[in-house]
């Protein structure tokens, strides 16, 4: 049987929302055994979506094959448990502010004093220590503190708006996935794990390719594609504009509006509105797709995103994948991208219930009997054990 690039290891997930989740399922697409850690209230986008049988879409999209404890770190026991687990784990992702583990007794010196070869992965907004490392730091926070909302306001002359994706959430996890990856490599050589300290507004920066330019004090044109509409749906032409207008110009024979003597703002204006009448006269995106190939123009569809599951690409590579919904039917999560020779990935099952999994954990990872559980439970350290 093929095997998962990560199978055997074993990751204690004590993070909620987004950036720390996404890590924690990523890792176990590719075989870790991943737990996660809830407090009594669960994590608070169990309400975010769609609910079916008591677990929303967003939940589910982030937490699907992980295995679930209910802890209460407030409950006398609490910590207690948990560094008891953590004590098994190899890796430990956690998003808290900083501090707030350290009140549990859970902080990185407390964790790796008792397990050397933990491997720990913070997630902030601003980092473990520093000027702002205690601000509150969601996904929009960062993507105004990272510049890339001026920039798009600036280079699409709208008003200041935030993005649509939670991108500074999902790319600090991906980094943190990374740094993960690279300090058990290196508790190969040394035995050791590592502390990996992952700042959001670091993430943002070190991938966006424009900033790079702006902190260079170097400037930089947009470079992104151009939308334009057809008689039914948009298009989407990604070239720099004077090979976009030479192409279409020399292919298709589109002539140049531009009045003689015009500056250059004009001349790319009325070049742009030559394109734009040009699109319009195709019926769809996809007629007019077989003459930009012609002229050797990357283009795409301006899909919606209930569509994005018809690409074709998408279906061939089974990207939209079902899982159980636990109420007889099933519900659709996006797969991890990694496709390897010879070796297999991807989502592993549904969604955990908060506490679903108590006695399957503390059983296989610190051999706890039946009756150990039972007292942790009627201390409130656990769960009802209702699987709700």
């Amino acid at each position: 049987m093929t095997m998962r690039p990560l199978e055997g290891l074993r990751v204690l997930d004590l993070s909620r929302v987004l950036s720390g989740p996404y890590v924690g399922r990523m890792m176990s697409d590719l075989g870790a055994d991943v737990v996660k850690v809830e407090p009594p209230e669960g994590d608070v986008t169990r309400n975010w979506g769609e609910v079916r049988a008591g677990l929303s879409g967003f939940y589910t999209q982030q937490n699907a094959g992980k295995r679930n404890v209910g802890i209460d770190l407030k409950r006398t026991g609490g910590p207690d448990l948990v560094a008891a687990l953590a004590d098994e784990a190899d890796v430990l992702i956690e998003n808290f502010r900083p501090g707030v583990l350290a009140r549990f007794g859970l902080a990185w010196d407390d964790l790796s004093a008792r397990n050397p070869r933990l491997v720990m992965l913070s997630i902030t907004g601003f980092g473990q220590h520093g000027p702002e490392s205690t601000r509150q730091a969601y996904a929009p926070v960062l993507h105004a503190e990272s510049g890339i909302l001026a920039r798009q306001g600036r280079f699409n002359e709208v008003p200041t708006a935030d993005l649509v994706l939670s991108v500074a959430d999902t790319n600090a996890a991906l980094h943190g996935l990374v740094g993960v990856l690279a300090a058990l490599r290196m508790r190969e050589q040394t035995g050791r794990g590592q502390h990996v300290d992952l700042a959001m507004l670091d993430a943002m920066l070190a991938t966006d390719d424009y900033v790079h330019h702006a902190m260079d004090d170097s400037a930089i044109e947009r470079l992104g594609g151009q939308v334009f509409e057809t008689a039914d749906g948009a298009v989407l032409i990604s070239s720099e504009p004077k090979y976009l207008w030479a192409q279409i110009h020399g292919v298709h024979g589109v002539e140049d509006p531009t009045p003689a003597g015009a500056d250059l703002t004009t001349k790319i204006a009325c070049r742009r509105d030559a394109i734009a009448a040009w699109v319009a006269g195709f019926p769809d995106p996809a007629a007019v797709g077989e003459a930009l190939v012609a002229a050797n123009l990357a283009w795409a569809p301006v899909r919606q995103p209930e569509d994005v599951r018809e690409s074709p690409t998408v279906a061939h590579r089974g990207t939209a994948a079902e899982i159980d919904d636990r109420d007889g039917g099933v519900r659709r999560v996006v797969q991890s991208p990694y496709r390897f020779s010879d070796a297999e990935s991807g989502v592993r099952g549904g969604a955990p219930h908060r506490g679903e999994h108590d006695a399957e954990v503390l059983t296989e990872w610190l051999r706890m009997d039946a009756a150990e559980i039972g007292r942790l439970r009627d201390g409130g350290v656990l769960g009802d054990a209702s699987g709700t």
